[in-house]
């Protein structure tokens, strides 16, 4: 993590970023170009020397510049009545203006800086706007990969970089792939270009008993091939409650007993810019005011502001695919200062009119997000608890994003009865609570008697074992000699009956040494989550896109600020209103599912939920 904290922190703590105000201020330090100062802020020069006339002179150390809020502290898409161009390795003025068929005196107009500092990298240029037909009337060129081919010899054949090649199809970074079709140069012919952990135009299908991938390719109008290259796993034979991916066009409607997941494209009609806040925990006062420990210091012993600065860092990416696909969206970004108990949400809401918001994201406390709830609860705003685990209280605009604790288990225990299984409980004495939670919940549920002790014997727990059925087996224990007992008597008993080990919530004994690996892949060790884990090409290349810019591969909070954030973008894009989308549509994002349902009494809750196990290549899959 150490590479994100050191770019993030001082932003937020040295900045002088006021966040949600319409401009922000920059004091100007010795020897700091207009280059530099823009690109801090993620602006274009111009846009400075459109607030402040007189830094086209000269800069001069501590004046103050007025710094347009529209990206950076606020954060917002890019116009679609404005084009910009970043400035690449290896490019010149002469190829840029050709490209855009500018002239240099115009360009250079446009773009003042130009004259003094001369052409960077990683500027952002602004393009004379009377130059936009010619350049969005440019005709795309496509290519479509074949057996073979690679990203060199597609960039060759078309005098393009590998790196331009890889700009216009993010979604081959980690790799080309048979069949796909690449944008060369120009826009894409339709309105919405697929980008990687973005909009995904294809639906979700699970697989159900008897069907074959002869039928599967008839019921979705697909040769067998092309649907193994979307379904690489298909290769190894069709199992049931095997989650394909499949085209939106080609969604199979006539089986209403299968949960068909849609990924929502862009349909905002009316042009109304969308207004959305997110209220974050980053808490900044309280770090600036620490005298003990330094910003480092502080970052290790801080587990919420990492877990803050991870989920910020995945939104970030949320917001930047927004502005990549011209998404008519603001973003405004507060400082929520929250603690459990505690928080200035009240005044960000008066003082920022989040009344006007179409949808604000956070706080991360479960009563503070309540508590924003109420506040906006007259204005029909939508608020997003985004990672509260915590059974919330009926408010009608309340959206819990996360399931709770005792939903997960319930999923888990109705996954085990879908199946008929024997259900048995291994539970160790001291987890009272979930003693209490079975016998209330899951009366059905056998127990395992321990002995006077307070120890399991593995006789008793192979005389309640059925045969021509599978036993599931629930281990709720931190016990290590509890753990090894419970798995050493499913083992010798899987020659006589089928047994699965599972586990109801993470349990950190089973990831230490003491615990063979090898043995809970063999009792294929199951388990509910509310992001599921694998290697599928999206999730790989948000991974990829994610470690090039921080430089980390990203933790489940930086995923989980992705999944909510992109996915509340989208729904506001369908010409309709959010709850409407909540009520028609469920998602899956990159390792999230979006499935609500409306509570009794007010408000909404997040039921995607998925059955996880360990497989036998050792890899962990989706549970039929």
């Amino acid at each position: 993590m150490k590479y994100f904290f050191a770019i993030w922190i001082p932003v937020l703590l040295f900045a002088n970023v006021i966040f949600a105000q319409e401009t922000i201020t920059h004091k100007v330090e010795r020897g700091e170009t207009i280059t530099e100062i823009a690109k801090k802020y993620q602006v274009t020069p111009y846009d400075i020397y459109k607030l402040n006339p007189d830094a086209q002179e000269k800069l001069k150390p501590r004046m103050v510049l007025l710094i347009p809020s529209k990206v950076g502290a606020k954060v917002v898409s890019q116009s679609q009545t404005e084009i910009t161009h970043k400035v690449l390795p290896k490019e010149t003025l002469y190829g840029i203006e050709k490209k855009y068929n500018v002239s240099d005196a115009d360009l250079k107009k446009a773009n003042p800086f130009l004259e003094t500092d001369g052409l960077q990298i990683d500027q952002i240029l602004v393009i004379p706007s009377k130059n936009k037909k010619v350049f969005s009337s440019e005709k795309a060129v496509y290519h479509d990969v074949v057996a073979k081919e690679t990203k060199y010899s597609i960039a060759k054949k078309y005098g393009i970089t590998i790196a331009e090649l890889e700009k216009k199809n993010p979604e081959i970074v980690p790799g080309l792939t048979q069949g796909s079709r690449l944008l060369i140069k120009g826009k894409p012919e339709v309105s919405q270009k697929e980008s990687t952990a973005t909009v995904k135009k294809y639906a979700t299908y699970e697989v159900k008993p008897k069907e074959t991938l002869y039928s599967l390719s008839k019921m979705f109008n697909l040769s067998q091939d092309d649907l193994v290259i979307l379904n690489p796993e298909l290769k190894n034979g069709v199992e049931i409650g095997m989650l394909l991916k499949v085209p939106t066009d080609k969604v199979f409607t006539n089986v209403s007993e299968n949960k068909v997941y849609s990924d929502l494209s862009a349909k905002n009609n009316s042009g109304d810019r969308k207004k959305i806040a997110l209220l974050l925990p980053f808490n900044v006062s309280r770090v600036e005011k620490d005298t003990v420990n330094s910003v480092v210091a502080r970052l290790k012993k801080d587990k919420f502001l990492n877990m803050t600065l991870d989920f910020y860092s995945g939104a970030l990416m949320a917001i930047d695919s927004a502005k990549t696909l011209g998404l008519p969206i603001d973003v405004s970004i507060f400082d929520s200062q929250e603690t459990k108990y505690n928080s200035n949400i009240a005044a960000i809401v008066n003082d920022n009119k989040l009344q006007t918001a179409d949808v604000v994201i956070g706080p991360f406390y479960q009563n503070n997000a309540e508590a924003a709830a109420r506040l906006l609860t007259n204005y029909k705003v939508p608020v997003i608890s985004p990672l509260s685990k915590d059974e919330g209280n009926p408010i009608a605009n309340l959206y819990e994003a996360v399931p709770t604790n005792d939903f997960l288990k319930n999923k888990m225990f109705d996954f085990m009865r879908s199946k008929k299984g024997n259900i048995l409980a291994v539970v160790d004495k001291k987890k009272g609570s979930s003693i209490q939670y079975l016998k209330q919940n899951q009366p059905d549920v056998k127990l395992v008697p321990l002995t006077d002790a307070g120890t399991l014997s593995a006789e008793s727990l192979k005389s309640m074992l059925v045969s021509g059925k599978m036993n599931y087996v629930v281990m709720e224990t931190g016990n290590t000699l509890m753990i090894k007992t419970t798995i050493a008597a499913m083992i010798s008993a899987m020659s006589s009956y089928q047994v699965q080990l599972v586990i109801l919530e993470p349990n950190e004994t089973l990831d230490t040494d003491e615990i063979s690996f090898a043995n809970l892949v063999k009792l294929k060790l199951m388990y509910p989550s509310v992001s599921k884990e694998d290697n599928s090409a999206e999730t790989n290349a948000f991974e990829n896109k994610f470690r090039k810019i921080n430089s980390i591969t990203p933790s489940d909070y930086a995923v989980r600020g992705f999944d909510v954030t992109f996915d509340t973008m989208m729904r506001l894009m369908q010409n309709k209103s959010f709850e409407e989308t909540i009520n028609s549509t469920s998602t899956q994002q990159v390792r999230s599912k979006f499935e609500y349902y409306k509570k009794e009494g007010g408000g909404y809750a997040n039921k995607g939920v998925y059955i996880l196990y360990y497989d036998s290549d050792l890899t962990v899959k989706v549970a039929n």
